[in-house]
């Protein structure tokens, strides 16, 4: 062997890749990274929903199964067998390998369908920060008494046309700075939000709080009392889920110890940071605002409104490299698609050189007019819908029940070859129906509170 095929050796994996570095700490920065976004601001709005005992028990509980079924998932890295067997990259790989191709495209189906939904989620979470700063600016110059309100839509056709071209870039590794810059945002609204909180609880002005949440009355009947209690168990399900990612943080895992090895010890951390986290936003939130804390804790706040305008800042940042995250794998599997089915068609193969002021742009027709037509179905989908808790409850409540517990649990049967009916598989196939359960009951409340949400309030009509 030469000097430089040992070199070679070393900077590759057993599958040809690139060697691979990652190890426990990065793996968890990932996972908390991925969990600390939009979801983080509605778990006030869910604790005040279901109260002191059934919010905490809701956390923590949602958390415990997520840790539970990622540590099955990260098994189910390598095939078949999870120490020296191949790797799957993706998530719909796994799937395949251990399920079949059925399940695969049921799967991807699902992820796909929830990678598109985040995108209307964050753009309505960009508008509603937006609505946020103008109305700090205005209450703080013309008093708490004006009427501040105004309409999303321009903040969502701003944020819109700005995602016309950002999407037009080609892979979102060109766009790694301003992941890097939304991940740090991330954390300064949630530090925001949670000083805001404890300044309120330690001057004595926090609001009346309850057991067992906002109490049924003349503003709330107990039906809609029912209804938000399903929501809130969306929103939850939303902030726990890295499901759509967990393979590709543990593609960056080195593989000594073994990557499940590694991936178990980085969701125990990441999971017990993450429901601290949570904890600290859901109960300080309800505590400091009480049965009307609003669905973005922000909206909350006016005083002091510049500190208040920067947490909103810092959630137009991250939800404008978070909105490409979520995105451009879209982009990717319909483009890939397009090309499969028409690999001799130049409107959309071709690319086209373009040169403006000594900068060269690859361009490319098919990507050029699909692209915008996503953005702008997401933008008018957003606008006619610009309900910050129960879009966010819907898109939570769609991926939890398939992506974080069915599939790592049908995996896990599969691949240790547990026996139908056995102890084992009754108990997994009950925490499987009732995690499923529970996930179309909050479908079908965030879809009910939607609807009366667009019964009460004119089409883009809307305003805060």
């Amino acid at each position: 062997m030469t000097i430089t095929e040992a070199v070679m050796d070393l900077e590759v994996d057993d599958d040809g890749r690139v060697k691979r570095t990652g190890n426990v700490w990065t793996a968890t920065t990932h996972i908390i990274t991925v969990v600390i976004g939009a979801g983080v601001l509605a778990l006030a709005w869910a604790m005040a929903q279901l109260g002191w005992i059934a919010g905490i028990f809701s956390v923590i509980l949602f958390a415990s199964i997520s840790l539970f079924t990622y540590n099955l998932v990260a098994d189910c890295y390598r095939f078949p067998d999870p120490i020296n067997g191949k790797r799957n990259y993706t998530y719909m790989q796994a799937v395949k390998v251990h399920l079949g191709g059925t399940m695969q495209v049921i799967c991807g189906s699902i992820v796909y369908a929830k990678l598109a939904g985040i995108t209307v989620g964050y753009t309505i979470t960009s508008s509603t920060s937006l609505t946020s700063i103008a109305k700090s600016i205005c209450l703080h110059s013309k008093g708490h008494q004006a009427d501040c309100r105004s309409s999303y839509n321009p903040y969502m056709i701003g944020f819109g046309t700005l995602q016309l071209f950002l999407s037009q870039i080609p892979n979102f590794h060109t766009l790694t700075w301003l992941s890097s810059v939304a991940a740090l945002t991330s954390f300064g609204y949630v530090l925001i939000a949670i000083g805001l909180c404890f300044s309120v609880l330690i001057s004595g002005k926090g609001a009346p709080t309850s057991i067992f949440g906002k109490k049924v009355g003349p503003e709330l009947s107990a039906a809609d009392k029912i209804w938000r209690i399903c929501s809130s168990f969306g929103n939850i399900a939303l902030a726990c889920n890295y499901a759509t990612v967990i393979y590709d943080i543990m593609d960056t895992l080195k593989s000594s110890p073994s990557e499940s090895k590694q991936m178990k010890k980085a969701n125990l951390a990441g999971l017990s940071t993450m429901t601290m986290i949570f904890l600290l936003c859901s109960c300080l939130g309800y505590a400091a605002l009480g049965d009307k804390t609003p669905g973005n804790i922000f909206a909350g706040f006016s005083e002091p409104y510049w500190l208040v305008a920067i947490g909103d800042i810092c959630i137009v940042i991250h939800m404008v490299g978070a909105y490409q995250v979520m995105a451009q794998p879209f982009f990717r599997v319909i483009e890939i698609g397009a090309n499969i089915m028409w690999p001799d068609s130049n409107f959309i193969n071709k690319d086209y050189q373009i040169i403006l002021y000594n900068i060269t742009i690859n361009m490319n027709l098919f990507r050029l007019i699909w692209r915008t037509i996503f953005v702008i179905i997401a933008t008018v989908i957003a606008m006619a819908m610009p309900f910050f808790n129960e879009v966010l409850s819907l898109l939570g409540a769609l991926g939890f029940g398939p992506l974080v517990v069915f599939f790592p649990i049908q995996m896990h049967i599969t691949q240790k070859s547990i026996k139908v009916l056995s102890l084992k598989w009754c108990a997994l196939q009950l925490l499987n129906c009732l995690c499923l359960l529970v996930s179309l009951v909050a479908v079908v409340a965030s879809v009910h509170e939607i609807s009366q949400n667009l019964n009460k309030f004119k089409i883009f009509g809307y305003k805060n």
